[in-house]
């Protein structure tokens, strides 16, 4: 058998963190027989080269590899770049890029590429093989026999199994365990041994008719010029032909006639004499030696044959008409483990029997109704398998994210599902002019009230919410709208639930997490990842690239980046000292695993984007990892939504500091373009927290002879704190679900502190027919379009020019835009002066104070255009006056350019 490669264009390079992934989704390799008269090159010796020269030949190649791989990578390059010099986080980055490549090593002795690495579930887990049977994969390094069972075999710990010892599991601690279809009665086996179904592509085909004899005949028919197929009929001619130059035609037949050899170039001399008068024509091969000892002989062929052969395709699709159609399937055979069916897992361990949830289960029941949490088998038939009808969006180049959570997206005191969100939500996003929605909650949990951060089954989707095909169903109507779908991903820690989670998976305490305190979360109680195991990374980082493929997910927000990055869970109090993000204290593996996924993430889907939740803001978060970052395309300034909200409930009006709201929005400017802003997400009205709206209007009551005013000032600070939120930070903004239009009430999951109500578990959509929620809705759409109109996220870093604490006024410069913000709670300005650069004519395109906002229009619409005056102010040539009510905020624009 002669292996036939078909083209692939895979280039990766160990040593080189700039992969290269472009593989068709084809067949890699596919054995067939060669078959006619050849003249080929053998190369007959144990080894072809001799130790010595093997090993420098080895290192030689390693060394020339490391060399390539490491150029354009400098593990303190962002250090560099921002004028660093901490010499013991250099030489941090430096030993961690080292292990990196290590870690990539120790990858690449086991699997082909990292794409073969991140793509484990395409064979763990539970899979249609094509030879008419179901195949089970799970990694249980620590069991001593596993079994499935379910309602499909009686819930029988014998029927389905697999045996330590009896080639039920690798080296690795994999099981294997096939579950056959049964053949129906009456119905004979097949006739070819490796008979092959497509169940999917074909499944309306069934069988064709054609025997296998005939397909076969036409192979060699069709496919094989006239005597090619010489040495099919003839396998042993060559070698024969071979053995009669060395021996004769009576040679030896046992090892006992075997006299010892003469050398390999004593034999080729002999043999070169022999045959000195010979016709070429008579030698359809050459002996060559190149005068080494450890040389037997090389067989040489003709060059126009070995180009021909290798132009020639496999003859794949003679093979794949073999395959029979899903009727033909269903007629012949009962599938071994029906869709639908629910199933555990089953081991045997050191300690004795338990059942478990798969790992790589992808429809998981994790608590029906008080009984054992089950797997579910999900393999529909193909005429009612969702099938994607849209296509992704483009990334846009500024980011407009609303973040969601399904379960409490209805207005009814009940879990809602995605169908719903579907149906009632993704419209509501679009009219809104956001342009991501961002989900969290949806993986697979078993506690409701952890609001899904507690979760059990990394591959699988919450059941509460739906099917996999009704998540598929939200993500391709997302996509039709527009709408790019990020998932808020938990890598930092999983659920200490041992029966439906991963602790304690196969019996020992080490298989996924750290053994001791170090693989407990020392505050939640949760589990951390060993992060230096291969195996555990194999089944995280496949677990990045499973949601991406199978539910088109386009980006990721990964959660509580400090829990993984820092043993102590990121609750150290944290000065800001360099020295705290190298010290003992650090979790390099957690850093090194958040590189590889970030590497592979962009190498696989070059249109991906990952964001980083990190309260700590670890260094180089989003630098390249080429330059000792990490990789990702976004980070969360977590700052300014807890300064707005210490703002709210433990200042005074009067005492809001400009410089500090302007210092912590604006952040690093260097890193201002990877800066996603929002002013409060859903941390501020879950579980004891509450909304903006609720702090502002919460405690209004309709009686209250200061009622008006009240409203006046909520519906002012609502209005300003988003606004200059979205416009001097970075190029990305997010906003949670409802927050938009003011939703009064926080988020309270149903748990038993509140007897496991649903009252606060869902989002009031009715109050946009309220005057107040409507007008604070419209706001928010004028700040949508002026992004989509203006671009403001895509200008550049904010020019903020004039910051007066005494008078609390804020302007700042963004592009041919100046944004003017009054916070002062009672003093209003007739004629404030502030810089601009360019001389002209200034309009007013957004003004917090309109009345269709909810404001006073107090700014007359003679005064929306104002002309420069030639006075330096803020240290700008040029100056305009503008009226300044007190808590109002504008928005200017170079309407006209006046040449002096």
């Amino acid at each position: 058998m002669t292996s036939l490669s078909l083209k692939t264009k895979i280039s990766l390079n160990p040593n080189n963190s700039a992969l290269h992934f472009n593989v068709p989704n084809k067949l890699q390799h596919t054995n067939f027989p060669k078959k006619g008269k050849i003249k080929i090159k053998v190369t007959c010796s144990a080894t072809d080269q001799p130790p010595q020269q093997q090993q420098q030949q080895t290192y030689s190649k390693k060394k020339r590899n490391a060399s390539e791989g490491d150029k354009g990578i400098d593990p303190v390059g962002f250090l560099n770049k921002v004028g660093i010099t901490h010499k013991p986080l250099a030489q941090f980055l430096r030993e961690r890029h080292k292990e990196l490549k290590n870690r990539k090593d120790e990858i690449f002795k086991r699997f082909l590429n990292l794409m073969e690495f991140s793509t484990g579930y395409e064979i763990v887990g539970m899979h249609r093989n094509v030879e008419h049977r179901v195949d089970f994969m799970d990694w249980a390094p620590g069991a001593r026999y596993c079994a499935l069972v379910g309602d499909f075999n009686g819930w029988s710990p014998t029927e389905n199994c697999a045996r330590e010892g009896h080639l039920g599991h690798d080296d690795y601690g994999y099981w294997f365990i096939i579950l056959e279809d049964k053949l129906r009665e009456g119905e004979k086996p097949d006739e070819l041994y490796f008979q092959q179904y497509n169940y999917v592509d074909d499944y309306d085909k069934g069988d064709s008719g054609v025997s296998i004899q005939e397909i076969f005949k036409r192979a060699n028919d069709e496919y094989w010029e006239p005597g090619e197929d010489r040495f099919v009929k003839n396998r042993f001619e060559l070698p024969a032909k071979l053995y009669e130059q060395l021996f004769g035609p009576n040679g030896p037949q046992t090892l006992q006639e075997l006299e010892e050899m003469p050398d390999a170039q004593t034999t080729y001399k002999a043999w070169k004499e022999q045959h000195k008068d010979d016709l070429p024509s008579n030698l359809p091969y050459d002996v060559i030696d190149n005068g080494k000892d450890y040389d037997v002989f090389n067989v040489a062929s003709d060059p126009r044959w070995q180009e021909k052969f290798r132009s020639k395709e496999p003859p794949i699709p003679y093979w794949l008409e073999t395959r029979k159609g899903r009727k033909a399937w269903l007629k012949k055979y009962t599938p071994g483990i029906p869709h639908g069916s629910k199933y555990r897992v089953y081991f045997n361990t050191p300690d004795g029997p338990l059942e478990r949830i798969p790992a790589w289960a992808t429809y998981v029941q994790p608590d029906a109704d008080g009984k054992e949490a089950f797997a579910i088998h999900w393999e529909p038939s193909p005429e009612f398998a969702y099938k994607w009808r849209n296509t992704r969006p483009k990334v846009p180049k500024s980011l407009r994210i609303y973040e969601c959570h399904v379960g409490i997206s209805g207005s009814k005191p009940k879990i809602s599902s995605f169908n719903e969100f579907t149906e009632k939500v993704l419209p509501h996003v679009k009219e809104a002019g956001y342009n991501v929605i961002q989900l969290f909650g949806v993986v697979e949990h078993k506690d409701y009230f952890t609001v899904g951060y507690r979760v059990t089954n990394l591959y699988a989707v919450s059941s509460r919410y739906g099917t996999p095909d009704d998540f598929k169903r939200l993500v391709d109507e997302a996509h039709g709208l527009g709408l790019l779908v990020f998932l808020d991903i938990v890598h930092s820690y999983s659920a200490a639930d041992q029966m439906v989670g991963l602790s304690q998976f196969d019996g020992s305490n080490d298989c996924y997490f750290h053994t001791g305190k170090r693989g407990f979360h020392k505050y939640w109680g949760t589990r951390m990842f060993k992060y230096d195991d291969l195996d555990v990374l194999h089944f995280l980082l496949s677990n990045l690239n499973w949601w991406v493929v199978e539910y088109q997910i386009d980006g990721f927000q990964f959660h509580s980046l400090s829990s993984m990055i820092y043993t102590h869970n990121g609750f150290a109090s944290l000065t800001g000292d360099l020295e705290e993000y190298c010290n003992q204290y650090v979790d390099k593996d957690a850093l090194l695993y958040l590189i590889l996924a970030n590497e592979i993430l962009h190498a696989l889907h070059p249109n991906i984007i990952t964001i980083a939740e990190d309260a700590t803001y670890y260094p180089g978060l989003c630098e390249p990892t080429t330059q000792g970052g990490l990789g990702f395309d976004y980070f969360l300034n977590l700052s300014a939504s807890e300064m707005w909200l210490s703002f709210l409930e433990n200042t005074p009006d009067h005492e809001w500091s400009m410089s500090k709201i302007v210092s912590t929005l604006v952040g690093n400017g260097q890193y201002s373009d990877k800066m996603i802003m929002y002013a409060e997400n859903h941390n501020q009205s879950i579980s004891g927290g509450r909304s903006f709206a609720e702090i502002l209007f919460g405690e209004i009551s309709e009686h209250s002879p200061d009622t008006n005013n009240l409203l006046l000032r909520g519906c002012s600070l609502h209005k300003m704190i988003r606004l200059i939120t979205f416009t001097i930070g970075g190029h990305a903004y997010l906003n949670f679900m409802g927050n938009e239009f003011g939703h009064p009430k926080r988020v309270e999951f149903p748990m038993p502190s509140n007897n496991f109500s649903f009252s606060l578990a869902n989002r009031h959509w009715d109050l946009l027919a309220n005057r107040l929620h409507s007008n604070l809705y419209s706001f928010d759409q004028e700040l949508m379009k002026l992004d989509e109109n203006a671009k403001v996220l895509l200008r550049g870093s904010p020019s903020v020019h004039h910051v007066n604490d005494a008078k609390m006024v804020i302007c700042y410069m963004r592009g041919p835009l100046v944004f003017i913000f009054n916070f002062h709670p009672t003093d209003s300005y007739e004629d404030y002066s502030v810089g601009v650069e360019e001389a002209g004519e200034y309009q007013i395109i957004l003004n917090t104070d309109e009345s269709k906002f909810g404001g006073q229009g107090l700014i007359k619409e003679h005064q929306y255009l104002q002309r420069t005056i030639s006075k330096r102010v803020d240290g700008l040539r040029n100056c305009i006056e503008v009226p300044l009510p007190s808590r109002t905020a504008q928005v200017y624009k170079l309407s006209r350019i006046l040449r002096i």
